[in-house]
């Protein structure tokens, strides 16, 4: 009999009570099951720092991608597994894995992989000391964020078009499109002077829209380093051809003159003499003038269905 805790967000958009109790039934037919629920920002990061620190078998994590994330920085480098569930809006990193949009239903698939010992340890991406599972915006991406978190009380009803609203809002009233915003340094000497738009990837793809993937380094994976793709344009016909490409997944973003794709990277600067916005996992994280990141292999004990 296993040890388990089950960190609950109960402000996630798809937690309701019942979710919880009948999550919390189906772990305990087999296993030993504690709920502890999330009540403030970094919360989910001391709770699983705890489990790990009482020797608990696994953390399973109920709530979005946050929540995933900030229970993922308390278990790196510990045995205490991270069983993720789909509890948010739109739930990156469990789809990523191919779990069921459903929390009850991705409870037994997860269950069985734990049972089964489908686990094994990942790399993550790190951004100023804090890891990251799935993907971290700079520029625009994560000015749509910040205009998404200014009415976080529609987004457990109108995820998709919120989000989709909000960028069009945010690049016609909240961004700057006429100077860039960054610049990007790699470890080979290479730069790049005239960012607008950057995703550093640990997986792929980078977001859903509705339960259609929008992918934009196939090559990203839990099992590679980091992938990133910088957008130098913020033209409204460039930015349609390219989320129309990465939507039908029939184009290569690298094709295009004013993006520029790289992978396997395990260190990389992102710095600017203005601070720019940047996100993690879905989380706005406020302005910087710098960033440094790298990749971390075997950071997190992780159950994969």
């Amino acid at each position: 009999m296993a040890k388990l805790l089950l960190i609950v967000n109960p402000s996630a958009s798809s937690v309701t009570p019942r979710s919880q109790v009948l999550i919390q039934r189906t772990f305990n037919r087999n296993h030993d099951v504690e709920l502890v629920e999330t009540t403030r920002r970094g919360h989910a990061t001391r709770l699983a720092e705890d489990a790990a620190a009482r020797n608990f078998d696994g953390a399973i994590v109920l709530g979005g991608d946050g929540t995933l994330n900030e229970a993922a920085n308390g278990l790196v480098d510990t045995d205490t597994a991270l069983l993720p569930l789909p509890g948010g809006s739109t739930n990156v990193f469990a789809r990523t894995l191919g779990l069921p949009d459903d929390p009850l239903e991705a409870a037994t698939v997860v269950l069985q992989a734990f049972e089964d010992r489908q686990m094994n340890r990942v790399g993550l991406g790190i951004a100023n000391g804090r890891s990251f599972l799935f993907h971290a915006g700079i520029g625009f991406d994560a000015a749509v964020v910040e205009q998404v978190e200014r009415n976080s009380d529609l987004k457990r009803y109108l995820s998709h078009p919120l989000f989709a609203y909000k960028a069009v809002t945010t690049w016609l009233r909240h961004f700057d499109r006429k100077n860039p915003h960054f610049r990007v340094e790699f470890s080979d000497g290479t730069s790049i002077d005239d960012g607008y738009f950057m995703v550093a990837l640990n997986t792929n793809p980078y977001t859903y829209l509705g339960s259609i993937p929008f992918d934009i380094a196939p090559d990203a994976s839990l099992d590679r380093a980091l992938a990133t793709v910088t957008i130098r344009s913020l033209r409204a016909d460039q930015l349609l051809r390219l989320a129309t490409g990465a939507l039908l997944a029939n184009t290569r973003l690298s094709a295009n003159r004013n993006v520029d794709h790289r992978s396997d990277l395990t260190t990389f600067t992102v710095l600017s003499d203005e601070p720019f916005p940047w996100q993690l996992d879905g989380d706005f994280l406020g302005r910087v003038d710098r960033i440094d990141f790298s990749h971390r292999s075997d950071a997190l004990l992780l159950v994969r269905p």
